[in-house]
């Protein structure tokens, strides 16, 4: 696999991302509804992006963090860059593979695991965590079940990132049931952080 260096710039100084060049070659800038036909994983996401700024500012020194599709983990190394215990996921192989190299690019400790929603064993074995993290990861119709089912298993505060896929709503609209939720607005994407019901 052909490999580019991106870089991306976060508060606290920019991190280093090697990216697939073929992806490379198509950034995230396009209407919401769009997708590439190469593995979702290998995009630079404009919400992976736009939570790592989130994550970077954030007092995170010494809390465990997951993060749920990682693809190329831009929110796990600002997690593990800020002090975090990051665990990151992803079902593709070929994302944890590189996403490992990635942190040792950027000199940082995490943890990458390859696991599966529908069958989350992986995960729930090294539960809870303080905090999960997702980013653009409500484009199909089964992770909206599967999220809901998933997250208050991992932990009690949960930041997902999304642009407006045709499943964030639906997604919502439950967990405003099982969440108390702040939304922020960074560009497109919009930061919803949720926090257990006391």
């Amino acid at each position: 696999m052909e490999l580019v260096r991106q870089q991306v710039d976060l508060p606290g100084g920019p991190l280093v991302v090697m990216q697939p060049a073929e992806a490379a070659e198509l950034p995230d800038d396009r209407e919401v509804d769009w997708a590439p036909l190469l593995p979702y994983w290998s995009v630079l996401w404009r919400s992976g992006v736009a939570l790592a700024r989130e994550v970077a500012v954030a007092e995170l020194r010494g809390k465990r963090v997951i993060e749920l599709g990682c693809g190329l983990g831009v929110p796990s190394l600002a997690a593990a860059r800020g002090g975090a215990e990051a665990l990151a996921s992803d079902e593709d192989p070929d994302a944890i593979a590189l996403l490992e190299r990635n942190a040792r690019e950027n000199g940082v400790g995490l943890a990458a695991v390859r696991a599966d929603w529908g069958d989350p064993g992986p995960l729930l074995d090294e539960a809870p965590f303080d905090l999960a993290l997702a980013a653009d990861v409500l484009y199909m119709r089964a992770a909206v079940a599967q999220l809901l089912e998933l997250l208050p298993l991992l932990a009690p505060e949960v930041w997902l990132a999304d642009p407006g896929r045709n499943f964030t709503e639906p997604f919502m609209e439950r967990a405003r049931e099982l969440w108390r939720i702040d939304t922020v607005q960074r560009g497109v994407v919009r930061i919803h952080r949720m926090r257990e019901r006391a």
